[in-house]
C-alpha cells in the first residue's frame, strides 16, 4: 500500500472511530439513566458507577459493530444488551457456595413464617440465633436475595437454583409456570409482579400507584418472590 492509501485509510479509520465515540457520548445521559433506575431496585451494596461502567463498556463495543444503514437508531440498537450487560454483571456478584444457597432457602422461610407471626421482618440477629449462624453470613446470604430478587423471575431461578434453568426445565415452560403461579394471587400482588417486573417501575413509583405505603410494598413483594421461589422449588 501506498503512502497516499495508507493516509486514506487512516483518516477513514480516524473518521469511524470518531463517530462511534460521538454515539456512545450522545447516549450516555441515556444510560446513565437506565443504571440509576436499575440501583434504585437495588441493596445499597451495589454502587451506580459499576453499573455505569459495565453499561459503557458495553455500549463502545456494540458502537463497533452499528450499522445505521441498518439500524436507524442507535439506542434503540443496543438498549437491551447494554441492560443485559449490567443484568449480567449483577450475576456475577453471585459467588457464594451450595451451602450458602441452602441458607438463603432457610433464612427466606424463616422470614415467611416470622411474616406471618408478626407482620413485619425479623432482624438478622434474630435469624443468625435461630439458625446458629454467624451475622455476617446472614447479610450476605440476604444480599444475594435482595440482588436476585431485582432481576426477572427466570434469572432468579438460575442465580439461586442448584442447577441450571435448562437443565430442570425449559424456559418457555418455565415462564409459563411463573404465569400459572401469578394467577393464584390476589389482584393486587398480580398488579405489584406486574409493576416491578414488568413496568420496571420501583417500590416508590408503585406505593403512589396503589396507595399503600413504600414499606408495605416491600413487605409484600418480598413475600411474594419467597412464595414464587417455594412454588418454583429454589
Amino acid at each position: 500500500m501506498n503512502h497516499a492509501k495508507q493516509k486514506q485509510l487512516e483518516a477513514y479509520q480516524t473518521q469511524i472511530k470518531k463517530e462511534q465515540d460521538e454515539l456512545v457520548i450522545a447516549y450516555m445521559p441515556a444510560l446513565k439513566a437506565m443504571a440509576y433506575r436499575l440501583r434504585s431496585r437495588l441493596p445499597s451494596s451495589v454502587e451506580v458507577n459499576d453499573l455505569i461502567s459495565i453499561g459503557t463498556e458495553a455500549m463502545v463495543k456494540l458502537s463497533h459493530s452499528y450499522d445505521k444503514t441498518q439500524n436507524d437508531n442507535f439506542w434503540g440498537y443496543v438498549k437491551q444488551r447494554v441492560y443485559g450487560s449490567m443484568l449480567d454483571y449483577l450475576r456475577s456478584l453471585d459467588t457464594i457456595s451450595r451451602n450458602s444457597r441452602k441458607l438463603v432457602k432457610d433464612i427466606d422461610h424463616l422470614i415467611d413464617e416470622y411474616y406471618n407471626k408478626h407482620q413485619c421482618e425479623p432482624s438478622d440477629e434474630y435469624l443468625a440465633k435461630e439458625l446458629n449462624e454467624d451475622v455476617g453470613k446472614i447479610k450476605e446470604a440476604r444480599n444475594l436475595s435482595d440482588i436476585a430478587s431485582v432481576l426477572r423471575l427466570d434469572d432468579q431461578y438460575e442465580i439461586l437454583s442448584e442447577y441450571s434453568t435448562e437443565a430442570q426445565i425449559e424456559k418457555d415452560d418455565l415462564i409459563e409456570h411463573i404465569k400459572q403461579i401469578l394467577a393464584e394471587f390476589s389482584q393486587r400482588d398480580q398488579m405489584i409482579i406486574q409493576l416491578y417486573y414488568y413496568e420496571e417501575l420501583n417500590l416508590k413509583e408503585i406505593s403512589e400507584i396503589l396507595n399503600i405505603t413504600e414499606s408495605r410494598i416491600s413487605q409484600i413483594h418480598k413475600r411474594l418472590i419467597i412464595k414464587i421461589r417455594e412454588r418454583l422449588g429454589f
